[in-house]
């Protein structure tokens, strides 16, 4: 269950990051670790910020409502799929639920459409861009 503390730090973590993260921004992610079945992974979250790179994974965290592990990434369970991927999509949903207003040239989602009022990608899965390092 959780708590209205809880729910406080998420919801700062999340503005936080709407603030460092606008529709159309890279997340990098870093593998730190494979478990041994090859069933789940640690990743970490970096930004490019004036030159220098900056770890997010504690905000990332906080924001999806979930812990660091002992490698201080996420821990992203499963196979078949791209887990770095999984991580961003998942974080740019919690951060722009109700949709994003298209960014024109250069814009992440696929979805465009012409809208007169309200956002012009009805999902935020798509509003961040990610990229392993």
């Amino acid at each position: 269950m959780t708590t209205k503390a809880q729910l406080s730090e998420q919801a700062e973590a999340r503005e936080k990051l709407r603030e460092m993260l606008p529709p159309g921004a890279t997340v990098s992610t870093i593998l730190e670790h494979t478990a041994r079945s090859g069933m789940s992974r640690s990743i970490k979250c970096v930004i490019a910020d004036g030159g220098e790179v900056r770890n997010i994974t504690g905000y990332v965290a906080t924001a999806l409502g979930t812990k660091r592990d002992r490698y201080w990434g996420i821990t992203r369970g499963g196979c078949g799929m791209d887990m770095g991927f999984d991580l961003v999509y998942s974080l740019s949903r919690a951060l722009y639920p109700d949709g994003f207003l298209c960014i024109g040239e250069g814009c992440p989602s696929n979805d465009h459409c012409n809208r007169v009022a309200g956002p012009a990608h009805e999902s935020g899965g798509y509003a961040l861009k990610q990229r392993w390092l």
